[in-house]
């Protein structure tokens, strides 16, 4: 082999374990933050006093809304933001969802829960697979599939105010399809942000945007999904 080719493929080679190290990084930091949001999920749930202080007061409004408030916070601000202010921005956002959630334990039987969570996970994993080794470009589904997420949270305010079961189940069908989509196309959009020519820093902040998007597809398609199969207790 020439010294040519072997340069070539040594390249290649370093770019793809690059690759694979900068995906690692993101699953991890996505696994992070559905642990954290899980802990402190379940731990609001068995203090009944801190679960009324939190849900029978103006309260609930703050914890439902600042999840999405942070994110749209977070988000702009990762360049300004050293790698370290990001993760803990990231780790704050995920035991703030995990309050938001905690909910879902006084609703629905734990076993329910659990079976739901592997469901969406093999569902979410699969789609993962799918973005990350498709040849085609997924950008015009992922533009329409946003929109329709958009639409989507539209709907579920009007219903919010309509207390439609009805629709609220026909949403959360969309809602699984949707996100599903979604989770295809940014595993794919995140796979596309990787450049060998960034340094640590720049990887390990979008690392950690990777996360974050992958974990909203995540907890929208358990959302839903246990909406639709969850047993309420």
């Amino acid at each position: 082999m020439a010294v040519q080719d072997q340069v070539v493929v040594r390249r290649g080679v370093e770019i793809h374990e690059g690759l694979r190290n900068y995906m690692m990084k993101v699953y991890t930091h996505m696994g992070l933050g559905l642990a954290i949001s899980g802990v402190v999920a379940y731990a609001m749930s068995t203090s009944p006093a801190l679960m009324r202080a939190v849900f029978q007061s103006p309260l609930s409004w703050l914890v439902l809304l600042a999840p999405f408030a942070m994110v749209m916070l977070l988000t702009p601000a990762m360049n300004r933001l050293s790698v370290n202010g990001v993760r803990i921005g990231f780790a704050g956002f995920a035991a703030v969802m995990g309050v938001s959630l905690s909910t879902i334990f006084l609703v629905y039987a734990h076993e329910s829960i659990v079976q739901v969570f592997g469901v969406s996970a093999a569902m979410f994993l699969g789609m993962g697979v799918y973005g990350y080794s498709a040849k085609r470009d997924l950008t015009s589904m992922g533009s329409f599939l946003i929109m329709g997420a958009w639409g989507l949270l539209l709907a579920i305010i009007v219903n919010v105010f309509m207390k439609s079961e009805a629709l609220a189940y026909a949403l959360s069908a969309i809602g699984v399809l949707i996100f599903t989509g979604l989770t295809a196309f940014d595993v794919q959009r995140i796979r596309l942000m990787y450049s060998e020519a960034d340094g640590e820093d720049t990887l390990g902040k979008k690392a950690l945007m990777g996360a974050l998007v992958l974990y909203m597809d995540f907890i929208n398609i358990f959302i839903h999904m246990l909406n639709l199969f969850g047993n309420r207790k």
